[in-house]
């Protein structure tokens, strides 16, 4: 029998991963770095599209909220959902509160994407993610054992593939630096039915 987490746990840790997650994506956007998952799309539409990353960010993890809801149950998605908002806002605002200053963009790639990785590490942790891929990758996990870890580093060497278009070679290999950094931490760090993030059958039901 797993112990569960308290609610203090969860709020607190979703804290401290929103924080991380939110300094790895602020050294990497210093640099003009990309990532994989919804942050990567994210990112690459905010250089297409006249918007901020933050509301970007938000909008393009909203349908991935009611698989969340159907296969995950509403307290991951609620969990989610809270942790995207919270990533979206600090994001936005972390450059009037931190000033961001790298002599070498291969440092932003390995300490963005250990933060990003560490961030997201903690968020699966505590059942949740940061939505969009973390939810398909979250799922596919509990539901049939693949690797979380593995998953997402497919999907998002795939992303960075398709962000040449905006970036030039060498930005876009310290991108993959960076996103190698990141899923390494889940992958060695995160692995079926060992933490507590593994949902048990009965939050795993589907709603009606």
């Amino acid at each position: 029998m797993q112990l569960q987490h308290k609610f203090y746990e969860d709020i607190f840790a979703i804290l401290c991963s929103a924080v991380m997650v939110a300094l790895g994506l602020s050294l990497f956007k210093a640099e003009g770095l990309l990532t994989g998952g919804t942050a990567g799309i994210a990112l690459i539409l905010s250089h297409i599209i006249p918007a901020n990353f933050g509301l970007v960010f938000f909008l393009v993890n909203v349908p991935f909220y009611y698989l969340s809801v159907k296969q995950l149950g509403w307290q991951f998605t609620l969990k989610t959902f809270i942790s995207v908002t919270l990533v979206s806002v600090l994001v936005e605002h972390m450059p009037q509160w931190v000033e961001v200053k790298i002599s070498h963009p291969l440092f932003a790639a390995l300490a963005g994407g250990l933060l990003i990785g560490v961030g997201l590490l903690v968020l699966f942790r505590h059942k949740s993610s940061l939505g969009g891929i973390g939810i398909l990758a979250f799922y596919l996990q509990n539901k049939f054992g693949l690797r979380a870890g593995k998953f997402q580093m497919a999907v998002d060497m795939g992303i960075l593939t398709v962000s040449l278009i905006i970036s030039s070679p060498i930005i876009t290999l310290l991108s993959v630096v960076g996103a190698v950094m990141m899923n390494m931490v889940i992958a060695v760090n995160h692995k079926p039915g060992r933490y507590q993030s593994t949902l048990t059958q009965t939050e795993a039901q589907p709603a009606n």
